[in-house]
C-alpha cells in the first residue's frame, strides 16, 4: 500500500496517463499529487539532468525568474539575518543576488556536495526544489527544524489547479518533478508545521512564517 508522501494518508486516487508511462496519487487529504515511487529516476539521472540547466546570474532570464521569489521577501529581512538556499542546485545563484543586497545566505544541496555550516538560519528559501521531494514529509521536517521561530520560509513551484489539466500540464512532463502541491496544499502545511501565511502570489510563491 502506497501512503502519501507528504501526510501520510491512505486516501489517494489513483491517475493515470496516457500509455502508462507513469502514475500518479493524489491524496485526499493534503491534496498533494505525487509520482508513484516506482517510477522515480535514480539520483544520478536525476543529478545529470540539473547540470544542464542554463542557471546563473549571467542569464537574465533566470535572474527575473528568481526575483519573483526574492522581491517580496525582501521587506521581511535585514542585514542581521542569515538564511539558507535549500536544493540551490550545482551553480547558486538566490544567494548571490541577496549578497548584492547586502544579506547573508548560505547554500545547501546534498546531489552538489553544498553543506549547511549552521543548525538554525532566520529564513529560508526553496525555489523550484520542492517539486523534486522523493520524501517531501521528511524534508519539510528537516526545514522546519532548521528555521528559527519567526523566520521566514519562501516557497517556489509551480501549484496544480484542475486534475482535467494535470496529464498535459508542462509542469508534470519534467520527469524529475516528482510533487505538485495545490493552494490547499499549503493550508495543510501550516497546521501540521506550525506557519502562517505571510503572502501568496496566488500561482508560484508563497511565504510561510514560522510561528
Amino acid at each position: 500500500m502506497v501512503n502519501c508522501a507528504l501526510c501520510g494518508g491512505v486516501d489517494l486516487v489513483l491517475i493515470e496517463v496516457s500509455g502508462n508511462t507513469c502514475y500518479y496519487h493524489h491524496c485526499q487529504t493534503c491534496n498533494l499529487i505525487f509520482m508513484d515511487p516506482r517510477f522515480h529516476l535514480s539520483k544520478e539521472t536525476e543529478k545529470s539532468r540539473y547540470e544542464f540547466h542554463n542557471n546563473g546570474l549571467e542569464n537574465p532570464g533566470y535572474v527575473d525568474f528568481l526575483n519573483r521569489a526574492i522581491q517580496p521577501c525582501l521587506p521581511l529581512l535585514n542585514h542581521k539575518m542569515i538564511g539558507l538556499d535549500y536544493g540551490c542546485g550545482p551553480i547558486p545563484t538566490l544567494s548571490k543576488l541577496l549578497a548584492l543586497q547586502g544579506i547573508s545566505c548560505f547554500d545547501y544541496d546534498p546531489l552538489f556536495d553544498f553543506r549547511h555550516p549552521h543548525t538554525s538560519y532566520d529564513f529560508i528559501f526553496a525555489t523550484e526544489c520542492v517539486e523534486h521531494f522523493h520524501h517531501p514529509q521528511m524534508e519539510f521536517l528537516a526545514i522546519t527544524n532548521l528555521l528559527k521561530q519567526g523566520g521566514y520560509l519562501t516557497i517556489m513551484t509551480d501549484q496544480w489547479e484542475s486534475i482535467d489539466k494535470f496529464e498535459n500540464w508542462y509542469y508534470r512532463r519534467d520527469q524529475t518533478h516528482v510533487a505538485f502541491f495545490h493552494k490547499t496544499t499549503f493550508f495543510y502545511l501550516c497546521d501540521q508545521y506550525g506557519y502562517e501565511a505571510e503572502y501568496s502570489d496566488g500561482n508560484r510563491v508563497v511565504i510561510l512564517r514560522k510561528k
